[in-house]
């Protein structure tokens, strides 16, 4: 009896797809109904690694969008112009001098922190620059070995076990938390303190001379600390420029407040 190619190979082709779901169908009834999921999204709810803090997201893109115009049409240009224009070593001097003044809030901090090695260091850079340095001008601690630290209340507040908090972007301020803003008020409020202590526009005259002196020294400095920054808003040339300076940023604070 002859069989018809035509009338064997629908049987086949039927014979092959039921084996392979009944094997399929064996192996599916081998594994466990439902595999349970090791962790939960409110494992990470606390964990700013994974779920960064940022309740505040769409103020802060804003900001950081401000800063980004205000730096390019504004503060860069004023910077530029300021190096332009200035020689390269009083451009050195003036960062030695605010640098110096700087050295007092590390001092003050590094004492909260009870971290005696680097109050004792500050302590004798800023004698040594004020002194030897002609009112911290010249930077000759550094070559006495004597490396320039760097904490603010803002790491103060961490190495007391305060969180960081939210992320926070502040207007020309730029990337911060509400930790390191904190902190940055209570310097400022110091400087403040320590400024009207001293009472500085007594020693020049007129008073009004002296005003002026101190608001023009004022200006300086913000110029000189954006000098200093090599940071540059959207240079990175990276499409998620936002999460990437939000990432190093805490990363950096944390580093800082485990030194």
């Amino acid at each position: 009896m002859t069989i018809s190619v035509r009338r064997v190979y629908p049987v086949m082709i039927i014979l092959c797809m039921a084996l392979t779901l009944a094997g399929c169908a064996t192996t599916a009834s081998k594994l466990p109904a439902e595999v349970p999921a090791m962790h939960s999204v409110k494992d990470f709810a606390d964990d700013e690694q994974i779920l960064p803090n940022d309740p505040w997201e769409g103020f802060n893109r804003s900001m950081y969008k401000f800063n980004y115009n205000f730096d390019k049409y504004f503060f860069l240009p004023v910077v530029n112009g300021y190096e332009y224009i200035t020689p390269v070593p009083v451009q050195t001097g003036v960062s030695n001098f605010y640098n110096n003044i700087n050295e007092v809030r590390t001092f003050y901090n590094s004492l909260l922190q009870a971290k005696g090695e680097k109050s004792l260091i500050t302590f004798n850079r800023f004698l040594t620059n004020t002194i030897l340095g002609i009112g911290g001008l010249f930077d000759p601690a550094t070559y006495f070995d004597l490396k320039r630290q760097n904490e603010d209340f803002g790491q103060t507040l961490g190495v007391w076990g305060v969180g960081g908090g939210p992320y926070l972007v502040l207007p020309v301020l730029g990337p911060g938390t509400t930790r390191s803003a904190s902190g940055f008020v209570v310097d400022s409020a110091v400087h403040a303190g320590i400024k009207n202590a001293l009472d500085l526009p007594q020693y020049f005259s007129p008073e009004s001379t002296g005003e002026d002196l101190l608001t023009a020294l004022t200006v300086l400095k913000v110029i000189d600390n954006r000098h200093q920054q090599p940071f540059r808003y959207h240079d990175s040339g990276y499409v998620f420029e936002y999460e990437l300076v939000q990432y190093l940023f805490r990363e950096s604070r944390e580093l800082q407040v485990m030194k």
